[in-house]
């Protein structure tokens, strides 16, 4: 189901790639929440012109990019749902936040959005939704579709959802947006606060950079 000019698989599922670069089976990726964690969160975010870019967060996609590592956004968006805007404001936004992103040469591969909730309307009112984080579905879909290893792939976010859906979909870290570090069940939560945390990402993956290049 593709409405209008969107790259909708469902009414509440954006699926867009961006480019068409092409990784080796197996590669694992850099999962991205995307209100909160790369840019300034604006509660429901529907105005192009308030986007603002986090700090340093254009540095660690570029540092991704560089190592041949795909990034790939995965963002919940119950404002659609609710009824505060549409897809059409959702994509003039994220415009936004890739161009800001690309002026600092840091470039998105692929973005899933979800925007079922419980409190939604019509056909948007789906509660506890497999796409919605803290399911796994968005990381799951992403990595059905461009052959990714989940189990080496890192998460990015700045809510517990965030991790929580890394968890589930097989990952075995993430990086928590001004969080606290902790250990799941395997999975490993690590803060990110300030620029030693920030050092210790982007040695993270170039670490993941490293093994692809061995592997492919």
């Amino acid at each position: 189901m593709k409405p209008g000019p969107y790259p909708l698989q469902e009414p509440g599922l954006w699926v867009e790639r961006i480019d068409t670069r092409i990784f080796p089976t197996g590669t694992p990726a850099l999962f991205l929440d995307r209100d909160g964690t790369i840019n300034v969160d604006t509660g429901y975010p529907d105005d192009p012109a308030k986007m603002v870019l986090r700090e340093d967060i254009a540095a660690a996609i570029g540092a991704a990019n560089r190592a041949s590592i795909p990034v790939i956004i995965v963002t919940n968006q119950s404002g659609i749902a609710r009824g505060y805007f549409g897809w059409g404001d959702f994509a003039a936004v994220n415009g936004r936040v890739l161009d800001l992103l690309g002026a600092d040469n840091a470039f998105v591969d692929m973005v899933l959005a979800c925007a079922y909730h419980e409190a939604g309307e019509g056909p948007l009112a789906i509660a506890d939704h497999p796409m919605r984080k803290p399911n796994p579905g968005m990381l799951l879909e992403a990595a059905k579709r461009l052959g990714l290893d989940l189990q080496r792939s890192l998460i990015v976010g700045d809510k517990p959802a965030d991790m929580e859906a890394g968890q589930r979909a097989g990952l075995a870290e993430g990086w928590l947006v001004d969080g606290e570090a902790a250990v799941q069940s395997g999975f490993v939560v690590r803060p990110w606060r300030g620029r030693e945390d920030f050092g210790g990402l982007l040695a993270a993956i170039a670490a993941l950079g490293a093994v692809s290049r061995e592997a492919s």
